[in-house]
């Protein structure tokens, strides 16, 4: 009795990606092929390794030319797949299952179908389907590949430039395979077709070396034959004047203080605008573009922002904690109220403010009345700051302050602090949160007459207590809802 043949598609990279029929046939075979060229590296074993069992026998078909390197290299490879058949039909006879791995699919430009030609005639023969490249490069730049009544083509980049502008120019997505050598010409065909700046480009997509970028970006040289060009739906254009600023809160720290409104404005924005710091807390999404910029160019950030908006595109200008305190929502809405800009529509969405996010850390100091002040003075004059905390204190409010000290201002703190002892007990409980949801978080609490400026910087936040602000028996901060009458 004659064994089994299967060509087996271990799909793009990932070996999350194997299907688990082709996961179950690679680990049940007698056999395991693969390609590889002269080198001996193989891409295809690589991605089915997790899958292989002891006592497999491995067949590996190098190849023994290029296309740079023969005269005449479809014979010499005809010659090859003739002797690679050979070697599978012993295995065969000898009643073996025989699986013969293919990167992405092996009906998508894979080298298992000239085997299939060959055997498939004399022997049972079967082929399990994988995820191909051009799936997983439209996945990995997050772009819809086709959709509606679009045409898919998928071209090999060894035809020549004339032959890719002509079935460039229809203007429906394209992906064009086996970039490598010949990326110059597809470089070439794209201009020509006047489509270059529509095309994405995708290294080694879903592994460990993935890289995508806009090819107008990519350099030419040390392009791998595993790589492509993809021309995926083109989005849906929306007229001039309709694009929007959305000001989005991002939370104190990481992506599980965001809101799910805010998440879904920043995944459907098509520009990314922020602060450098807080534009790298949002995950990359090949599609959007992003315009990182200096903590201290607030007006300058919102103008850009309104001006890409009134442009048409949908833009979501990122901010830390809350937007609208001490924040991004302010300096937009501001400069939005300027006459060239009163056709473009601004939305703010809230987000976890520090002082909460603070609060939450030690109980609720923030239960009554209390009032939000920033201890900066690059935006309003010391003494004006110094004139609100005396009015707190008297009326005996909690306050959260924001922004107490920096590298160039370390004196506002203890100014702070003897400003409210004026007004308040030694005692009063004082808490001190530092980078609250991120990797260094720390909170402490300390008497009013101890804190100490050396110690606070400008990713911590103060909450200072009024007079009814306790320290509970459990270690809990907070301040009752009822005021003695």
């Amino acid at each position: 009795m004659t064994g089994r043949l299967y060509g087996v598609g271990v799909g793009p990279g990932d070996p999350e990606l194997v299907t688990v029929k082709a996961a179950r046939l690679i680990g049940e075979a007698d056999v395991v092929v693969f390609h590889s060229a002269r080198h001996g590296r193989s891409v295809a074993r690589r991605i089915a390794a997790p899958y292989l069992r002891d006592g497999q026998i491995e067949e590996q078909l190098v190849y023994p030319v290029t296309t740079e390197d023969s005269d005449d290299y479809q014979g010499e490879i005809d010659a090859f797949y003739e002797e690679c058949a050979a070697r599978l039909a012993a295995h065969l006879d000898a009643g073996r299952t025989v699986v013969v791995l293919a990167a992405g699919d092996p009906f998508f430009y894979g080298s298992y179908m000239h085997l299939h030609k060959r055997l498939a005639h004399r022997y049972e023969a079967e082929v399990v389907p994988g995820v191909t490249s051009v799936s997983a490069g439209a996945a990995v730049i997050g772009r819809p590949l086709v959709e509606r009544d679009e045409v898919l083509t998928v071209l090999p980049g060894t035809l020549s430039a004339d032959a890719l502008v002509e079935h460039l120019a229809g203007g429906d997505p394209v992906a064009i395979m086996k970039l490598g050598r010949t990326f110059p010409q597809v470089r070439e065909a794209l201009a020509r077709a006047g489509r270059f700046d529509e095309a994405w480009y995708v290294e080694r997509a879903t592994t460990g070396a993935q890289r995508t970028a806009p090819l107008s970006e990519v350099d030419a040289e040390g392009v791998p034959y595993f790589s492509l060009a993809l021309l995926p739906s083109k989005p849906v254009q929306r007229p001039t004047g309709l694009g929007e600023v959305v000001v989005v809160g991002l939370g104190p720290a990481g992506p599980e203080w965001l809101t799910p409104q805010a998440r879904r404005a920043l995944a459907e924005a098509d520009d990314l605008v922020g602060y450098v710091t807080y534009l790298d807390r949002v995950p990359v999404n090949p599609r959007q573009r992003r315009h990182a910029s200096d903590n201290k160019v607030e007006a300058e950030r919102a103008a850009f922002a309104l001006d890409l908006a009134k442009r048409g595109r949908r833009v979501a200008v990122v901010s830390s904690g809350d937007p609208g305190v001490f924040a991004m929502a302010s300096a937009v809405l501001e400069v939005a109220d300027e006459e060239q800009f009163a056709d473009v529509p601004v939305t703010v969405l809230p987000g976890m403010t520090a002082a909460h996010a603070v609060a939450s850390r030690v109980g609720a100091p923030l239960g009554h009345d209390y009032c939000v002040v920033s201890l900066s003075d690059r935006l309003k004059p010391w003494d004006v700051i110094e004139e609100r905390l005396e009015a707190a204190a008297r009326a005996d409010l909690v306050l959260a302050i924001y922004n107490p000290a920096s590298r160039s201002r370390t004196w506002q703190v203890d100014k702070a602090r003897d400003a409210l002892l004026r007004h308040r007990s030694p005692d009063t409980p004082v808490v001190v949160g530092r980078d609250v949801g991120g990797p260094e978080e720390s909170v402490r609490v300390v008497r009013l007459a101890d804190l100490d400026s050396s110690t606070v910087d400008m990713r911590c936040l103060l909450l200072v207590g009024s007079s009814q602000t306790k320290v509970g028996a459990r270690g809990a901060v907070f301040t009752p809802r009822r005021y003695p009458r």
